[in-house]
């Protein structure tokens, strides 16, 4: 009996080691949030206004090459409706242009954005409030272990209980960077290359809301 009892505590150990790996290496893909209740009311009353959304980057973005104020687009993957009632239709474009950091991120290279309207089919431009809360390029979409390709989306796990994300190596050793709370939807940092280059076709997962 005792050597029954032995062999089935090295083969229960053995078999939760590929269990642990997997979960290790789930967690490492996905954004870390802070979901603090301390935060000021006004963000908290931003984000319950917030729902989330998914959109594929339309255009690449260079650092290097986008000076403030270039435009910057991406295209919806799902319909998503705000919380006032309007809805935003599976294709629409949702419209920004590089930033000004706000949230004065340190690093070799840095590239801000600000997602502020959607432009529906019909050429309706709806303002909006947009938060980066996740970031996967066409690659990681790929590797996905819950998708088969390129078309496949990550699901947007966000909640209005997340009032700051931060993402590393989203892409070349580029960390993602957003708060609820600042006027720019995310900062995109490299602390060791000096440019931050984001591909077309990229996956952006946001919080959005009607502009107040």
């Amino acid at each position: 009996m005792t050597l029954f009892y032995r062999v089935s505590a090295v083969a229960t150990t053995i078999l939760a080691v590929p269990l642990l790996v997997c979960s290790q290496n789930a967690s490492n893909r996905e954004p870390s949030s802070n979901r603090t209740t301390d935060a000021p009311a006004a963000t908290q009353g931003e984000a319950a206004k917030m729902v989330p959304a998914r959109a594929d980057l339309v255009r690449g973005l260079d650092a290097k090459k986008a000076p403030s104020g270039a435009a910057v687009e991406a295209k919806l993957t799902q319909k998503v409706t705000l919380t006032n009632g309007t809805e935003l239709p599976n294709g629409t474009i949702l419209v920004g242009q590089v930033a000004e950091d706000d949230l004065q991120q340190q690093g070799a290279a840095k590239l801000a954005l600000r997602f502020n309207q959607a432009r529906l089919k019909n050429g309706t431009a709806v303002p909006i409030k947009a938060t980066i809360v996740g970031f996967y390029s066409p690659v990681d979409k790929e590797s996905d272990p819950e998708g088969g390709g390129p078309s496949d989306e990550i699901a947007n796990t966000w909640t209005a209980a997340t009032l700051q994300v931060d993402q590393p190596n989203v892409t070349r050793g580029v960390d993602l960077h957003s708060k609820i709370g600042s006027d720019s939807s995310g900062v995109f940092v490299s602390t060791k290359k000096d440019d931050v280059k984001l591909d077309a076709g990229s996956e952006i997962q946001l919080a959005i809301a009607p502009a107040s």
